[in-house]
């Protein structure tokens, strides 16, 4: 073999070094392919999510949730529904779970585990929109949203069991009874539904930002929400020799002044706190002092820290005030119609993760900070258990008559957001996978 023959082998077959292990060479491939396959899975996602035929079929799904609304744990119509539209999806599901939950799994079967949360309760509220689908159960009406949360969580199912070969590794999805009460999300802990899960997120459409914009905030997000029931003993009498009595009117009223101080006299003005008494209950007539009262109250505040503290301060006063007044009183801050729900505080790195791939859903202009909001959200429980982060999806709407707040007879839900928000659920938990998965390649590398 000549020179030229040599020189000519050396230049076309060079000599490798062996300096890159298995997982350096996959590491090293998925670096190079990530970006093409991110940019056409979220074009692939969006055309998916807003395809005619999956947006009527979302909407028919709001649609048939909110003329049938049932509340806390009577989901049973809407947990049917739900699990119809899965088994025609082909997806595998759980049964009940808190009653009426269905957590369904979508994937390889194996870690790592992602969630998706929706709640799917109603309300006590008289529907006032007249619409073709306003409700039809007297005094019950979807007005926070869950049925169109339901329909995205859905419709994210949909894209997802579409694209399962592209999912390294398993999509949980939680459809959860019981939020307006506060204690659909515990209850679903408590029977499994975070079982190997290692993340979670959740959507919330809101009317403080128009309708295709995203906003959440990461840490304190949403405040912790207590309740308490005080009922304060006295002697009753007639009310025209006030001296034959201990009146408790006297006690309730000056508990509701002292209670008040707590937040202007007591803490941080910088550390955002609420207490707010809203019932009070006493007597049967207007000349007679009864034997006791009761007010009832909700507290709020953003650290676990305040909120404890805030707790145990209302108690002091409440007791302190009913003794000044010769009365004894007795203070409830449990019970089912008293749910205690922790701060909402999204975990630093999904909320950049979530905010991520919300911006690229909805562009970078839609994409908003949120001020932390004195409102409660049991997804705070699901919080405590594993990192995660929730979302607000503005759905503010004047030519659709989105302008009602939640909990208003004439709150009114924009469809659009149906698609956006089905869209940024699949997307999250695809992308999530997939930065798990190299996240592993890499550190074994």
């Amino acid at each position: 073999m000549g020179i030229l023959q040599l020189l000519l082998i050396f230049f076309l077959f060079p000599i490798t070094t062996p300096s890159f292990s298995c997982l350096n060479l996959q590491y090293s491939l998925n670096s190079l392919t990530l970006p093409h396959r991110n940019s056409s899975s979220k074009e692939h996602i969006s055309g998916l999510a807003n395809d005619p035929i999956t947006v009527n079929w979302m909407k028919r799904i709001r649609r048939e949730i909110h003329e049938n609304p049932e509340l806390a744990y009577e989901e049973f119509a809407t947990s049917a529904l739900i699990r119809r539209e899965l088994e025609q999806l082909g997806i595998g599901y759980r049964w009940p779970i808190a009653g009426t939950g269905v957590v369904a799994t979508i994937g390889s079967g194996s870690q790592p585990f992602v969630a998706l949360r929706s709640d799917m309760d109603a309300l006590p509220i008289q529907e006032m929109v007249e619409w073709e689908h306003k409700s039809k159960v007297d005094g019950k009406m979807h007005a926070c949203g869950h049925d169109a949360h339901v329909a995205m969580l859905l419709g994210a199912a949909k894209i997802l069991q579409e694209i399962r070969d592209e999912l390294l590794g398993t999509v949980v999805l939680i459809f959860q009874p019981a939020e307006e009460r506060g204690v659909g999300a515990k209850a679903m802990i408590q029977e499994g539904a975070l079982e190997n899960v290692e993340a979670i997120f959740g959507i919330h459409a809101v009317i403080e930002y128009p309708t295709g914009t995203v906003a959440a905030r990461s840490g304190e997000f949403l405040a912790g929400c207590g309740g308490f029931r005080a009922k304060i003993s006295g002697k009753g009498g007639h009310a025209a020799v006030p001296q034959h009595s201990i009146d408790p009117i006297l006690a309730v009223s000056t508990s509701v002044v002292s209670l008040q101080n707590i937040v202007s006299r007591e803490t941080d003005p910088l550390d955002h706190q609420v207490v707010s008494v809203a019932m009070i209950h006493g007597g049967t007539a207007f000349n007679v002092i009864p034997d006791a009262a009761t007010l009832t109250g909700t507290f709020r505040a953003f650290s676990k820290k305040s909120f404890n503290a805030l707790r145990d301060r209302i108690e002091e006063v409440i007791k302190a005030q009913a003794a000044v007044h010769r009365c004894s009183a007795e203070i409830d801050f449990s019970g089912m119609e008293l749910p205690t729900i922790p701060p909402t505080i999204n975990d630093g790195r999904i909320y950049e993760h979530a905010r991520k791939v919300s911006s690229e859903m909805v562009g970078e202009e839609n994409t908003k900070t949120s001020p932390v909001c004195m409102g409660s959200e049991d997804f705070a429980f699901y919080l405590d258990k594993v990192p995660g982060s929730f979302l607000f999806l503005g759905m503010r709407n004047e030519k659709a008559g989105s302008t009602y707040p939640p909990h208003s007879p004439y709150y009114v839900l924009d469809e659009e957001v149906l698609p956006i928000g089905a869209a940024i659920h699949a997307a999250f938990a695809l992308s999530y996978l997939s930065d798990s998965n190299n996240n592993f390649h890499f550190h074994s590398s």
